[in-house]
């Protein structure tokens, strides 16, 4: 036999999709109000129909007991059925609809009742208080069953009390009108709740629309996973809402953009400060792999806009990346620079040898010192007037480059730097990145020239390097600092639009600046201003009493 597939059990209880949990949910509670609301009012209507009969009682009660003939036809005729009390009570009962009237003397003998053989007797309620001169309101039994009753003193045209009037209004009238009155407000309750149900029906699609149909399960897990993702990932997630604001912020984005949560609720401007960060992030510079500057920080930033208005930027941290490019650059022009140099060591050892080899000795020795003293002559040049061996080194290796490239790169004779730089790594930066800038500018072009200057006033440092390129346009000399903006095609392995926004940067950290304007040859002349960039001198110690007699001494013999 084969086997028997296991029945499928009936599973109660709510359904897994939120569409239908909320309509669930929206139809009880629209139930419940419409029950509650129905129930709340049902509750006083018997009440308040109630009330409204005694009262009618009450007023046809007044009404009857202010006829003056009833009071005096009590004190002087017989309680009969063709009696005038009887008469007017029955005419008085048939216009108002009510169930009986009866006038009753101070003893509580009736002297009118719908039943005639009832006349002349005592009546079956206490009627001590009407007697006693108050007015009663009351749902009592009698002789004609259940009703809504007023009782009122019957008084004489002198004022005494000389009976009471009673009056009755049937209490299944009363509850004929309350039953009457529930399918009404059933209906109404029914119009109430259908239209609550279509509201929630409304409700829940449009819950299911912008939840894409999941369950409350599902919702809670994207909710886990989207938290450990956002702070998992190594790149900075940053989430704007539709008017601009920031809504999200991972912890890579708070470390590469130096904000914490403080920043959620303000706009980029507000949390970033004005700049091309900010700008990009709020989608006012558009583009995909957009570079920014934050901080020291090269970071790329693509910005996606989202269904509900707002906006997903994503950045990455390309610093490490970026001076690696720079790196690689200038291992590229040092190799170059040495290709060179080896072919160009070549060709002076084929010109040595030959000399040699003719015997002479005199012009071999001349040729030599030439080769040796020029380059001496530009290290010793460049160490004389900087005494900051980075800064020295930099330029001495820039000389090089330069000559290879058939550029002449120039120390102004105005040039002096002492050993005291606060920073001597962000001035290698500044000037390495204006120095190469100056070399692109200029090569190939004819007579390339660079000339670069260093000076101090003060503790302040100036630096300005200048070309004999082509120069940059009046309207460009502001765009040439912003993040991303070159004229220049980008290598393979980076994007241009970098360096000089670094030295802007640089030179702003520092409290100074960099601008551009135009050299006196026609080209570019960049200068940075750095104040504080030196250090105070340090004070030359005192002399021992030993020392200060041998100065002495020595200054004598002079």
């Amino acid at each position: 036999m084969s086997p028997t597939p296991p029945a499928r059990r009936l599973r109660l209880g709510l359904p897994r999709r939120m569409f239908s949990q909320v309509l669930l949910m929206q139809l009880a509670i629209a139930a419940g109000v419409a029950v509650l609301a129905t129930g709340l009012f049902l509750a006083p209507l018997s009440d308040q129909l109630d009330d409204q009969a005694m009262r009618r009682a009450l007023a046809i009660a007044q009404t009857t007991a202010a006829e003056p003939r009833i009071a005096e036809e009590v004190k002087n005729t017989p309680p009969t059925a063709d009696g005038p009390v009887q008469k007017a009570a029955e005419r008085i009962r048939q216009a108002t609809k009510a169930e009986y009237i009866v006038v009753m003397d101070w003893r509580g003998v009736r002297w009118s009742h719908p039943t005639p053989g009832e006349l002349g007797r005592t009546v079956s309620t206490n009627p001590g208080q009407a007697l006693a001169g108050k007015e009663v309101m009351e749902i009592d039994s009698g002789t004609l069953g259940r009703s809504a009753r007023g009782k009122v003193p019957l008084r004489d045209s002198q004022g005494d009390i000389v009976g009471a009037v009673s009056v009755g209004i049937a209490y299944d009238s009363v509850r004929a009108r309350l039953i009457h009155a529930i399918p009404g407000l059933f209906a109404y309750a029914g119009g109430a709740l259908a239209v609550g149900a279509l509201a929630a029906w409304l409700i829940s699609r449009r819950v299911q629309r912008q939840t894409r149909d999941l369950a409350f399960s599902d919702i809670s897990g994207l909710l886990a996973e989207r938290e450990a993702m956002l702070h998992g990932i190594r790149e900075g997630v940053v989430a704007l809402d539709r008017t601009g604001r920031v809504r999200l912020l991972n912890d890579e984005a708070q470390r590469l953009l130096g904000i914490g949560e403080e920043s959620v609720g303000h706009s980029p401007d507000e949390a970033l400060g004005e700049g091309r960060t900010a700008d990009v992030l709020a989608g006012r510079v558009t583009g995909t792999d957009l570079l920014t500057v934050r901080g020291q920080r090269v970071l790329v930033a693509n910005r996606m806009p989202t269904d509900d208005g707002g906006a997903v930027a994503t950045l990455r941290d390309r610093t490490e990346l970026e001076q690696l490019g720079r790196e690689l650059d200038s291992t590229h022009g040092l190799i170059d620079a040495l290709r060179a140099q080896d072919h160009e060591h070549a060709n002076r050892m084929h010109t040595l040898l030959g000399l040699l080899e003719l015997e002479m000795f005199d012009d071999a020795v001349e040729f030599v010192g030439e080769v040796v003293g020029d380059h001496r002559a530009t290290a010793e040049q460049v160490t004389e007037k900087i005494q900051d061996p980075l800064i020295a080194a930099l330029l001495v290796g820039k000389a090089t480059v330069a000559a290879e490239r058939g550029v002449a790169l120039w120390v102004s004779d105005r040039t002096r730097l002492p050993d005291r730089l606060v920073d001597p790594s962000g001035l290698v930066t500044i000037l390495g990145n204006l120095v190469d800038n100056a070399l692109d500018a200029v090569a190939g072009t004819p007579h390339a020239r660079v000339e670069v200057e260093l000076r101090t006033e003060g503790r302040t440092a100036v630096l300005r390097v200048r070309d004999t390129g082509p120069g940059i346009p009046v309207e460009h000399r502001e765009l040439v600092f912003t993040e991303g903006w070159s004229t220049k095609k980008p290598p393979a392995h980076r994007e241009r639009g970098i360096g000089l926004s670094l030295v802007r940067r640089l030179a702003e950290r520092q409290g100074g600046s960099a601008t551009v304007g135009e050299a006196g040859g026609g080209g570019a002349e960049f200068t940075v201003v750095l104040p504080d960039a030196l250090a105070l001198p340090e004070p030359e110690p005192a002399l021992t009493a030993p020392q200060a007699q041998r100065s002495a001494t020595e200054e004598k013999a002079r």
